[in-house]
């Protein structure tokens, strides 16, 4: 049974789209509740066929003389673990985040899945074993009992019913770890049909064909414990999405209205959601209000068009960062103390009154200070060009001799009042 992971060629991404009963489990919404009851229920139904199959394939399997449905009795005991785990998941993981877990509880379901795998690999390695050493003394023990056909059938049928039953439950549910538990038991279904065929070669005569069966399936749970460790662990090392997943995300990205250009985009998962981080580049003179907004609108437009992604942390650019700027340094540069020198400049410069800057703005552009000074208006006087032409040419020098690479300057006055 898996918890939401690949699984016998069947990937949970395709099923990531739309999956509203995990998105509101993971951001803990109360709307979800009616989703995870579904999947309770269907998983106790899934406990209980399980229950009944192990008891009667291990019972049934240790009189009839199957080593195989003895194996397949303990495969199902493992998926009624399984399902305890999923149930755990279903309850904890609809947990709101809180200061300790912000994005969550959604990494229990990988930690849970990351046990299973681990477990289902012991499992299967028991089982090798055990087929190996009654190989070496094949032929000193009783037959195989026509029972254990008659009950590899029984738990053939059942498996594949239970498949369909689980994944009509999914389609309701939306859930994509109820998804991947139904096809598991599809390929629960396989296992029993090889062990049904390895009990009746045994019957026909071919004493190695039950042997040889158990083999088989212990050699698939191994195989299945290995891609649900290796997913998980996978995950918990901040995997990113696929190329798919990235590219449509940086797609809706570009064509954000705002955005000029993107780059360093970083993804991870977390179970069957996904982290975003981007750089994204923007006009470099905007406010930094209109510069929020585009931020807003790019995690918007990607988490509507992009139903996976759980959180996007948006890094607004006025340059692309990752070209050195081949300029002054200017990171040790004092906003407060530069807007205090400039003050003091200005008023030397211009004097005080309608002369006096209304408000400095400075942009950090190519490793330089591009200054941007806005004067009052004087109602009823024309703006002096010469006179700011003059004071702009002061104010550079002054820099200059300051040894400030305040290179670049706007000077004008509002022509309105408020």
């Amino acid at each position: 049974m898996s918890l939401g992971h690949n699984h016998a060629g069947h990937s949970h991404a395709a099923h990531a789209h739309g999956q509203t009963a995990l998105i509101e489990a993971l951001t803990g919404e109360h709307g979800s509740a009616a989703a995870n009851r579904l999947v309770r229920r269907s998983v106790n139904v899934s406990m209980g066929v399980n229950i009944i199959l192990s008891i009667l394939q291990v019972i049934v399997g240790w009189f009839a003389n199957s080593h195989s449905l003895l194996v397949d009795g303990f495969h199902s005991l493992s998926d009624l673990l399984s399902d305890v785990l999923v149930l755990f998941v279903a309850r904890h993981s609809v947990r709101a985040a809180d200061d300790n877990h912000p994005y969550g509880h959604a990494r229990l379901e990988t930690l849970a899945t990351l046990v299973l795998g681990l477990m289902l690999v012991g499992i299967g390695g028991a089982f090798l074993y055990s087929a190996g050493e009654k190989a070496m003394h094949l032929g000193e023990g009783p037959p195989v009992g026509m029972t254990a056909l008659y009950v590899a059938l029984l738990a053939l049928a059942a498996k594949e019913w239970l498949f369909r039953y689980m994944l009509r439950a999914a389609e309701k549910a939306k859930s994509a770890m109820l998804v991947a538990n139904a096809w598991h038991s599809r390929s629960d279904a396989a296992s029993s049909l090889v062990v049904a065929i390895g009990i009746g070669g045994s019957l026909l005569g071919f004493i190695y064909a039950d042997l040889l069966a158990a083999a088989i399936v212990g050699a698939l749970i191994i195989k299945m414990g290995w891609q649900f460790s290796y997913s998980a662990l996978e995950e918990l090392i901040d995997k990113g999405a696929n190329s798919e997943e990235v590219a449509e995300i940086r797609q809706v990205i570009r064509h954000t209205p705002g955005v000029l250009d993107l780059h360093d985009l970083r993804t991870r998962r977390m179970a069957d959601r996904i982290l975003v981080d981007a750089h994204v580049r923007v006009a470099p003179r905007i406010s930094v209000s209109e510069g929020h907004r585009v931020a807003e609108q790019v995690r918007l437009r990607v988490r509507a068009a992009c139903p996976e992604v759980l959180d996007m942390l948006v890094h607004i650019d006025p340059e692309d960062d990752l070209v050195p700027a081949e300029s002054v340094a200017i990171g040790d540069i004092n906003r407060d103390a530069l807007e205090r020198w400039l003050n003091t400049e200005a008023a030397r410069v211009w004097g005080h009154g309608p002369w006096a800057p209304e408000r400095i703005q400075l942009h950090y552009l190519n490793g330089q200070v591009e200054v941007e000074v806005m004067l009052p208006p004087m109602p009823g006087i024309d703006p002096e060009p010469v006179v700011i032409a003059h004071g702009v040419r002061d104010l550079q020098k002054a820099a200059q001799q300051a040894g400030l690479p305040l290179l670049s300057w706007t000077v004008y006055r509002r022509l309105t009042a408020d």
